[in-house]
């Protein structure tokens, strides 16, 4: 079976519009929440969120293409422009009938379509509609535009399974890569959701945080005095790459990606399960998948988004998994500074455990002051700064609504 590495990593954040910057902002533990500026969020129960800060479409795209593609596209192609520049693939010499797209999403072009249905009520006498309303919308058009703009004629698709999508996404491209159905698959997702109809609708199951006074604060995973979830916004895209392939070209390699796991809660269409059930099922399979046993893995990025009921779920399944080797983990949620990405989610915190296998560091959680007492105690959650550790096996975790729940594991290259 063929092997599956990572050759190139783009992201726009929160934290920063590339990956470097991105990465920096993480291990420093900075938060990029802050009050909304996308809207009039004041009559909104909750007033801030992780927005991405200083986006300039017009580095990606001439000034007519811009209002054709909603945000999450353009989030879209900019991390997958700098992901392809980072691989050092030329596509000149590529077979690009073989090199894929897979880009995930959970809610795609809401902007769109929000702006769309309010000027339709605005003018319902003389119905009018923006000619690239429904190409701008889609789910499947980040994918699409990707394949477009580089010429890419292989497997090309979107991936909607909520906020475990992205993680979908990059464990689909494994199973093709193995299967020798591509050479490379750009995978990922985006996100563009902070809009008043996504934050009133997120509001509107209490599942947001509501602590205006303290933005930066708000997010706090595990934390006893958590309140719910920090919206966030943006992309990530990692280039998944054969190894001969990647070898013969001379590629630089982050690490491999070795497994894939993914189940359903099967329980209820925005609560986890509150043993963790999927997320047991997920974890484990992800292990089998990769040939590894719980005493091998070195980090945990946890999915954990600061709501009171999901992180109890994902704690209990983490302790049934790995049981006798969890002094020897370290588990984060890097979410406590970028806030929830929903469908993108999964993309950028795979980039964080890339990252920290290249690099040696593991990203904190911050905020954490007071672990839950109904948290085990036995978990290492690298509360407030970050750690320095070698890291050979990186898991990252992401589940959504409607109960999927998916795992991928990431490995130190070796040869």
């Amino acid at each position: 079976m063929r092997r599956a590495v990572i050759t190139g990593l783009g992201a726009v954040t929160p934290l920063g519009n590339c990956v470097g910057e991105f990465w920096k902002n993480l291990v420093g533990g900075k938060s990029g929440a802050a009050p909304i500026t996308k809207f009039d969020a004041s009559h909104h129960k909750t007033k801030f969120a992780c927005e991405v800060k200083n986006f300039d479409p017009l580095q990606y795209f001439e000034k007519g293409e811009v209002r054709k593609t909603d945000l999450y596209t353009q989030y879209a192609i900019a991390a997958a422009d700098e992901c392809i520049k980072d691989s050092g693939l030329n596509l000149n010499e590529c077979d690009l009938n073989r090199v894929g797209v897979i880009l995930a999403t959970g809610i795609g072009g809401i902007q769109t379509f929000e702006d769309e249905v309010l000027n339709y009520g605005e003018s319902k006498e003389n119905p009018r509609f923006n000619p690239f309303f429904i190409t701008k919308m889609i789910s499947n058009i980040a994918a699409g535009q990707i394949s477009i703009r580089y010429g890419l004629h292989g497997i090309s698709y979107a991936v909607s399974s909520a906020c475990a999508a992205s993680n979908n996404a990059i464990g689909t491209a494994l199973d093709l890569i193995r299967m020798g159905r591509a050479n490379i698959i750009i995978a990922g997702g985006s996100e563009a959701s902070i809009t008043p109809s996504a934050i009133g609708g997120f509001n509107s199951m209490k599942a947001l945080s509501t602590s205006n006074d303290v933005p930066k604060a708000a997010s706090r995973p595990f934390d006893a005095s958590r309140d719910g979830f920090v919206a966030g916004e943006g992309s990530g895209v990692l280039m998944i790459e054969e190894l001969e392939h990647a070898l013969k070209r001379g590629a630089k390699i982050y690490c491999e990606l070795v497994g894939y796991g993914a189940a359903s809660d099967a329980y209820h269409v925005a609560a986890t399960h509150p043993e963790g059930l999927g997320a047991i099922l997920a974890m484990e399979g992800a292990l089998a998948d990769a040939g590894l046993t719980p005493s091998d893995v070195t980090y945990i990025n946890a999915h954990a988004t600061s709501t009171p009921v999901g992180d109890i779920s994902e704690c209990k399944a983490i302790e049934q998994v790995f049981k006798e080797s969890l002094d020897k983990i370290n588990v984060s949620a890097t979410k406590s500074m970028t806030g929830h990405l929903l469908g993108a989610a999964g993309a950028i915190e795979a980039i964080a455990c890339i990252k920290s296998i290249a690099d040696g560091v593991i990203p904190p959680t911050i905020n954490l002051n007071e672990v839950d007492p109904a948290i085990s105690s036995k978990l290492n959650f690298t509360p407030l700064q970050s750690c320095e550790r070698e890291v050979l096996v990186a898991l990252n975790n992401t589940f959504g609504f409607g109960g999927h729940t998916s795992t991928t594991v990431f490995k130190k290259y070796k040869g």
